[in-house]
């Protein structure tokens, strides 16, 4: 990218009103992200680190190559060889080898204090740079736990998934400097219901043979990936290494999935033609040993959307701030403003709520525990149902130039939907929240407690509360699982920024959200108080 501006002065007009491209900035611009680390319980110094590390033009340049030059699936060499290989761009490397070096995928098992609240706060700013490296980051972070079903495993991946050299190249785990980890379950015929996999697997010496399809396999360069098949004992996880010490891994790439977005990331269909795993766990147990790599994801998915949601507000604040018309700035109109204002509360509920549930990954007892599983859920759910609204209309606020490619909207709006869809779409995760609550009372003690513990802090939340309560005397039919979801999430949110968010931010999502009149539409909240949020915009 050059270091000199454009010129204006071109031969049929001067370019005027035209704000210069922002240049992202993701640590001094973003006091709620410092509030969210401190309130987190998580040292700031790696994330401040790294928020300089992939904030800047250089990393946005790097972040556009990455997305328009889409990865290449090369299935033969030259003489026809079997490669079965992706292609990316160096700049996902590049990206990638950034992440990996700044802790994302290992500072939660470092065991330093607030380990996953520091490694949640990465994922939110990398969702504001590149999101479509934070795949295989994250699949690889949330793998380590799933390994601890067989310790002989735990003890050759370990050290390499946690290991802070990015190593991209075609070579077996022992002659790596550093793993990744990608997962393969979903299979044509079952979708989320993964119990009805067809994929086998045989034994083989102390070893084991798999034979089947996989319908999505995430970052398919991966060096290893856990899969689930049908053992004679039942459906059991796998680990299933990419490269051998001999060769190649029978596994064969089909084909790369054409996405709606997450473009810099490869997801492939894959068939195992008699490949080597391992067991990773009992047989007949492979959704209880699975289920903590799906449950470490979910904190990503959950963070991710708030990430999505920072950068393109931060966008649209940006251009609002330094384009007029009608002889005004667009940031003085008082209709931008209530607008603003309005999509900032989503953004600032959905990272807070986020940390909140990351500091919950990080403690040790058993209501921690209960907690992180129902938070991530929630979070989860309204975080991502609130993150294409906000987007889009971040968009609509440039006009025309939100709805091109020279800007960074298009990129962020097509990835609005997918952590909605990964790791279990909103009906299934609403479902999982009904689940939860039946099975375990402890889980609905601490979501009791948790909503309990803002009681006081604002009349109006106590009314909401009340009403919650009144609505919901049991748990509710299927059929209203979403409102549940949707109700309780947004009382969660507002319990935790009322206890230890920003005053104004609190104030307005609980006037806007709980107690408010609004219509269905960003900009409808009567009486919000915009000049105490906007700032909070930075930039």
């Amino acid at each position: 990218m050059s270091g000199l501006a454009g010129s204006g002065e071109l031969s049929t007009h001067r370019v005027e009103n035209q704000p210069e491209p922002r240049v992202p900035e993701l640590w001094q611009s973003d006091p709620v992200l410092r509030h969210a680390l401190d309130f987190a319980g998580a040292d700031p110094a790696p994330v401040a680190a790294f928020a300089r590390a992939i904030g800047g033009a250089e990393m946005a340049e790097a972040a556009r190559d990455a997305n328009r030059v889409s990865p290449e699936l090369r299935l033969f060499d030259r003489g026809g060889r079997r490669l079965d290989e992706v292609h990316f761009h160096p700049a996902y490397h590049r990206l990638m080898e950034t992440g990996i070096a700044a802790g994302y995928s290992a500072i939660a098992w470092e065991g330093v204090p607030g380990g996953h609240a520091a490694h949640a706060a990465m994922v939110y700013l990398m969702s504001q740079v590149e999101p479509g490296v934070c795949c295989p980051m994250t699949m690889t972070y949330a793998a380590v736990p799933a390994l601890r079903a067989e310790p002989s495993l735990e003890a050759l991946w370990r050290p390499k998934l946690l290991s802070r050299r990015y190593d991209p190249a075609v070579a077996p785990l022992a002659a790596k400097a550093g793993a990744t980890m990608g997962m393969a379950m979903t299979e044509k015929q079952g979708g989320s219901d993964v119990r009805a996999n067809t994929t086998r697997a045989e034994p083989d010496g102390e070893a084991w043979r798999l034979t089947g399809h996989k319908w999505f396999c995430s970052a398919p360069m991966s060096d290893g990936f856990l899969t689930l098949a049908q053992a004679p004992g039942g459906l059991t996880c796998f680990l299933v290494p990419r490269w051998l010490e001999g060769g190649r891994n029978a596994i064969r790439l089909m084909r790369l999935k054409d996405k709606l977005g997450n473009r810099a990331n490869a997801s492939a269909e894959i068939e195992y033609e008699g490949a080597l795993a391992f067991r990773l766990g009992e047989e007949g147990a492979g959704v209880r040993t699975i289920i903590e790599m799906v449950h470490h994801t979910r904190l990503d998915t959950a963070m991710a959307p708030a990430g999505l949601m920072r950068a393109a507000l931060a966008e649209a604040h940006w251009w609002v701030s330094r384009r007029t018309a009608f002889q005004r700035r667009l940031i003085d109109q008082p209709l931008m403003r209530a607008v603003l204002a309005d999509l900032a509360l989503d953004w600032a509920a959905a990272l807070m709520l986020g940390m909140r549930v990351a500091r919950a990954f990080d403690g040790s007892g058993t209501e921690d525990r209960a907690f992180a599983r129902i938070g991530v859920a929630l979070a989860k759910f309204a975080s991502n149902k609130a993150a294409p609204g906000v987007i889009y209309e971040a968009m609509e606020a440039l006009g025309g130039m939100g709805y091109v490619e020279d800007t960074p909207l298009p990129m962020l709006f097509r990835e609005s939907p997918l952590n909605s869809i990964w790791e279990g779409s909103g009906n299934v995760i609403c479902l999982d929240i009904l689940r939860s609550l039946a099975r375990e009372p402890l889980t609905a003690e601490v979501l009791a407690a948790e909503l309990e513990a803002a009681r006081g802090a604002d009349h109006r939340y106590d009314a909401a509360l009340e009403a919650w309560r009144a609505r919901w005397t049991g748990l509710p039919a299927e059929a209203e699982a979403r409102a549940f979801a949707e109700r309780t999430a947004a009382l969660l949110a507002a319990s935790v920024l009322l206890r230890a968010g920003p005053a104004p931010l609190a104030e307005g999502f609980v006037q806007a959200r709980l107690a408010g009149d609004a219509g269905r539409v960003a900009g409808t909240v009567r009486g919000l108080d915009a000049g105490a949020i906007l700032p909070y915009l930075g930039q």
